[in-house]
């Protein structure tokens, strides 16, 4: 058997995570806090705080987060590494390494330490 990706275009990412609350009994007070783009980074645990969007056209970019980021949700086709140094730089606040974080496609994060650069992958 041969593993498939299902990708998603951004209306039916969105509305599959809208269907995805539903099922899950979600009442539309719960959803309040819900991103108001495609992908945003939060400076909160569990996609609370201020809300930074993803520029999901800057593809391949390193972008810096203009406040270090705890947590992320992404309902776009694309994946998105997330760094934890600055300039996209792989590690920990500590030092250098290859550690680095992959929010994929349809998925939500809570990160081990504050976000502080990513770059958009291209929809493969």
């Amino acid at each position: 058997m041969t593993p498939r990706t299902l990708r998603l275009s951004g209306t039916a990412a969105a509305v599959t995570a809208g269907a995805l609350l539903g099922l899950l009994g979600v009442t539309p007070s719960a959803a309040a806090s819900a991103p108001t783009v495609e992908a945003s980074f939060f400076t909160g645990a569990q996609q609370t705080g201020e809300e930074t969007a993803v520029d999901l056209g800057a593809v391949g970019v390193c972008t810096s987060l203009p406040l270090s980021a705890r947590s992320a949700v992404n309902l776009s086709a694309q994946d998105i590494d997330v760094f934890f140094r600055p300039g996209c730089e792989t590690g920990t606040p500590a030092g250098p390494g290859d550690i680095h974080y992959v929010l994929g496609s349809l998925h939500t994060a809570s990160f081990p330490f504050p976000a502080l650069s990513y770059r958009v992958r291209p929809v493969a």
